[in-house]
């Protein structure tokens, strides 16, 4: 089973981008975030038409996260256990956000996210983060504790170490980098998740995210934010993780590259 994920910022805006990867990589389940689409608009005829099938949670012109699962795998349709996490305490006044859909699909707990990104910092932006990434882990917990098969991905919206940004001073204040994001994140490896991206790369330098101001793309100052956490039942399964950097290059691209994983049967 290969899985994957991939911020496209912009279901519509990425569609071609989109069908490309699809068709070129073709993973077993890809996880969506920033789809940017209210739930009737998502063009899920569209993903019928290269042979996945699809589940979503859209909200209108922002946040939003899908699942998509390819239909050759025979694995039919993925099963959903949960839409939405709601935070109970600050939050920056959106309500319950588009940002969290869990599904089964072939005996594995696929958990799709769009973690908050919490600039500017402080503030309520960056509480609300705090809030959504405690929140988590309490699910993760919840997770963990059934003992089946899982993987959380997505865009988590945190540099977990400084080998994970092009440049620590560029970044330090922004809060992808903040010590209570990192602290939150770490404590999720803490509890018994594995970074997959990590287990391969210990020493770091690779890059998921390239922002569209200053050239960053050409001169490779990118950084790490789109991860894919696995429990020991998916862990032990892990037989080879990567970036699809091509990808981001290509005209009208979005900013993330995709990631992704390949579990054995």
């Amino acid at each position: 089973m290969k899985i994957a994920t991939y911020n496209i910022n912009g279901i519509k805006a990425r569609l071609p981008r989109l069908k490309e990867w699809l068709t070129e990589t073709r993973p077993t389940v890809a996880c969506l975030q920033e789809i940017k689409s209210m739930d009737e608009n998502f063009p899920a005829h569209e993903f019928e038409d290269v042979g996945y099938h699809a589940i979503w949670h859209g909200q209108k012109s922002f946040n939003g996260v899908a699942i998509l699962v390819d239909k050759e795998a025979g694995l039919g349709q993925p099963a959903e256990v949960q839409r939405g996490l709601r935070i109970d305490g600050p939050n920056d006044g959106e309500g319950e956000q588009a940002r969290y859909l869990e599904v089964d699909v072939g005996g594995v707990r696929i958990v799709c996210i769009y973690l908050p990104n919490g600039n500017p910092q402080p503030g309520p932006k960056f509480d609300y983060k705090i809030a959504w990434m405690a929140k988590l882990r309490e699910r993760m917990a919840q997770i963990w504790a059934e003992e089946v098969p899982a993987a959380v991905l997505g865009d988590f919206n945190v540099i977990p170490e400084d080998n994970d940004v092009w440049a620590t001073k560029a970044m330090a204040e922004d809060a992808l980098m903040q010590p209570e994001p990192r602290g939150a994140y770490a404590r999720l490896l803490a509890y018994g998740w594995t970074d997959a991206l990590r287990t391969h790369n210990p020493r770091g330098g690779v890059w998921t995210y390239w922002d569209y101001q200053a050239g960053a793309w050409q001169r490779d100052h990118g950084f790490r934010i789109d991860h894919i956490l696995l429990n020991p039942e998916t862990a032990d399964r892990l037989e080879a993780v990567g970036v699809d950097k091509d990808h981001r290059g290509r005209e009208k691209a979005s900013d993330h590259a995709p990631v992704w994983a390949v579990l054995r049967d």
